[in-house]
């Protein structure tokens, strides 16, 4: 039997905690609302997020932000060209026991609840691609022995623009495995006032704990429960394979390979996520059009064409959300907006 959704006072209960925690990291982050609440969603529906930007815009504070505020044991890995594999997921280490040799596993900094992957693009593709399992499955494996990870187990990543010097691409099936891309952009000069006036260089601000790792748990359980229309569901599947070439119009002429199936379980996941931060026991067409840029943009490969011609993933998913239009004669008018 399938788990019945929450009832109104339930999301409503549920979206007074996340405002909490919304109004924290906005004491982290200045003038950047609309990034917090998809971390915040992207939170909720249990999947890993990659940050884009230049240096200095605040993402590792918005992640040390969050797990301060959500009570989580959190690691920091800075990658760098030089780190290995090993310096990630951990190393058995030989000792001598009653004078006998044996194996003891010293775990690796992915062993937390939160990791913060800082700059996660000038490691290695060999280094970068460590994190697979772990991002993938939730449990990382050495010399043919698995160690489960705690739970819950996030990783938000951090990476410069690929133009920066010392840079390397992440793989696509990394790629693949964080729900959100997220790029972080500068603020505006009233937002800069208000950080000089504010912040003093190199001191963090104090964030306090919101709530308890209990409700935290009972958050993610409520989101799970949220309420998934099938006219949501189907919009959510023409969508994405709306990205593939030769399944659309804006997508015939310059897409490699669009979003895998994984992106449309993204989608819904995070659909449901945003249900709950607004309060809402089910998602609607609307959640989708706000979260396709940051499920998708990653996931949809162009050709060298698309360049030349200044077409970006942005662009395309614009046409494609034009395209592939909902159909809104079958669609209560509780389920658009």
């Amino acid at each position: 039997m399938d788990t019945p959704p929450p009832s109104d006072n339930e999301a409503s209960e549920a979206a007074r905690h996340l405002n909490a925690l919304r109004e924290a990291l906005q004491k982290v982050l200045f003038g950047q609302d609309d990034l917090i609440d998809l971390v915040i969603t992207g939170m909720l529906a249990n999947g890993h997020l990659l940050l884009e930007g230049l240096p200095g815009l605040g993402k590792t504070e918005l992640v040390k932000g969050l797990a301060m505020a959500l009570g989580l044991h959190h690691r920091r890995v800075q990658f760098t060209p030089d780190l290995l594999p090993s310096d990630i997921t951990g190393t058995p280490l030989l000792e001598h026991i009653d004078g006998r040799p044996s194996y003891r596993f010293q775990e690796g900094p992915v062993f937390t609840q939160l990791l913060l992957a800082d700059e996660i693009n000038r490691a290695s593709p060999k280094t970068q691609s460590a994190l697979l399992e772990a991002l993938q499955e939730r449990h990382v494996t050495v010399l043919g022995e698995t160690h489960p990870l705690p739970t819950p187990f996030l990783v938000l990543a951090t990476q410069n623009p690929i133009e920066l010097e010392g840079t390397y691409p992440l793989p696509e099936a990394q790629l693949d495995r964080f729900m959100f891309k997220l790029e972080v952009l500068r603020t505006d000069a009233a937002t800069l006032e208000k950080i000089v006036l504010r912040r003093d260089a190199g001191i963090p601000p104090e964030i306090e704990q919101v709530f308890s790792t209990q409700k935290l748990d009972e958050l993610l359980a409520l989101t799970r429960r949220i309420h998934l229309p099938i006219v949501v569901a189907n919009f959510i599947a023409r969508l994405v394979d709306s990205t593939h070439p030769g399944a659309s119009k804006a997508s015939s002429a310059h897409v490699r390979y669009g979003a895998s199936p994984r992106a449309a379980l993204s989608l819904a996941s995070a659909c449901r996520a945003r249900a709950l931060l607004n309060g809402r026991i089910h998602s609607s067409f609307e959640d989708v059009r706000a979260l396709a840029l940051p499920v998708l943009r990653h996931r949809i490969h162009l050709d060298y064409s698309a360049r030349v011609e200044g077409l970006t993933t942005a662009t395309l998913i614009a046409e494609l959300l034009a395209e592939v239009t909902d159909h809104a004669d079958a669609t209560p008018a509780s389920l658009s907006a």
